[in-house]
């Protein structure tokens, strides 16, 4: 097949928006190339704004485009095989949240404890600067690990990785591996026998918590099941399933979920959410008996809209049919509220 019929995948290992889409593309069996960022390859991205990974350029075409969810919806649009969306509008609504909760705060918790403590951070500073500059001489890869190393534990504050709030980050794992552990393992997934984005944004955090050192200690002690799991979900091109029956009572994996969404996850868009309109300078929310806090961040402002809207265009069957366990989880009044703005 002529590379002009493939789609071209820029990304980096230690990246799990990278992990994430890769390993969407390999279950879906959509022909890529797999093209580690590495020095060689920077003047070609130079121009991608903003310089984010994955890159993915489409076939027949010069442009990378950037943000894993926006182009896992833009493959569904352009491949109808093996679709990562449920077909029940009301699981393809909880899909989305639990794949937003992956994406906006299980990394948190990677990022607090790849930069947190000092053997991960050393473990982290030497993958990424020897996948990026391979063959780099010692004084030059020793100048990279410490400049990526300031420049990423000078970013934790922003992004609320702080000392204040490590324990409940730390708290929210655990539970998130208890959670999952019972349920996610072998051949199951979240919405049947079959894969969904949720699933892959999952797995993209929680890959890398499984491979630097003091959260993979954790998970191999707390989840060894998942551990498996996560090694299966790389490559996925082989699975054979179905979503599970229109109208099923949400699994127990699903409702645990929800209750870390309803806990942990929402209340926090919610403040930042205030917080932006209010023009405050900090987010501060209760969470796990410890008080949250960071900048306010408008993407993540985009996130609860996006939410909301979701949740307003359900019918009301699929509303009725998920209300009692979004209400039960403590979900639904920070979904239903504004939502029809």
């Amino acid at each position: 097949m002529s590379t002009q019929n493939r789609y071209r995948l820029i990304g980096s290992t230690p990246s799990p928006y990278s992990n994430k889409l890769r390993a969407l593309m390999r279950y879906r069996r959509i022909p890529h190339d797999w093209v580690p960022r590495t020095a060689a390859i920077e003047s070609e991205i130079a121009h991608v704004k903003p310089q984010l990974v994955p890159m993915l350029r489409f076939p027949d075409s010069a442009e990378y485009r950037v943000d894993s969810t926006p182009l896992a919806y833009a493959l569904e649009a352009r491949h109808s095989a093996r679709s990562v969306i449920p077909d029940d509008p009301g699981d393809a609504f909880v899909c989305q949240l639990i794949e937003d909760f992956a994406d906006e705060w299980l990394t948190k918790i990677m990022f607090h404890y790849r930069w947190f403590y000092a053997a991960d951070a050393d473990f982290a500073q030497a993958w990424i600067v020897d996948e990026h500059q391979p063959g780099a001489s010692d004084t030059r890869r020793a100048q990279a690990m410490e400049y990526i190393r300031q420049r990423q534990v000078g970013r934790m504050a922003m992004v609320g990785c702080t000392e204040n709030n490590a324990p409940l980050l730390e708290a929210s794992f655990a539970a998130l591996l208890d959670v999952l552990e019972g349920q996610l393992h072998g051949a199951a997934y979240l919405f049947g026998s079959r894969p969904s984005l949720a699933d892959f944004a999952l797995y993209g955090q929680l890959k890398m918590l499984a491979t630097d050192p003091t959260p993979q200690a954790i998970v191999r002690q707390r989840a060894p099941r998942l551990d498996v799991w996560l090694r299966m979900m790389d490559d996925a091109s082989g699975v054979e399933g179905q979503w599970h029956p229109t109208g099923d009572a949400p699994s127990a994996v699903l409702r645990g979920l929800l209750e870390l969404v309803g806990t942990d996850y929402l209340p926090f868009l919610v403040a930042n959410d205030a917080a932006m309109a209010q023009g405050s300078e900090t987010v501060t929310v209760p969470i796990r008996g410890g008080q949250f806090e960071q900048a306010p961040f408008g993407y993540q402002v985009k996130c609860l809209r996006s939410l909301r809207a979701g949740f307003a265009a359900l019918s009301e069957p699929d509303r009725v049919h998920w209300s009692p366990v979004l209400e039960a989880t403590g979900c639904l009044p920070m979904l239903a509220e504004g939502s029809a703005a």
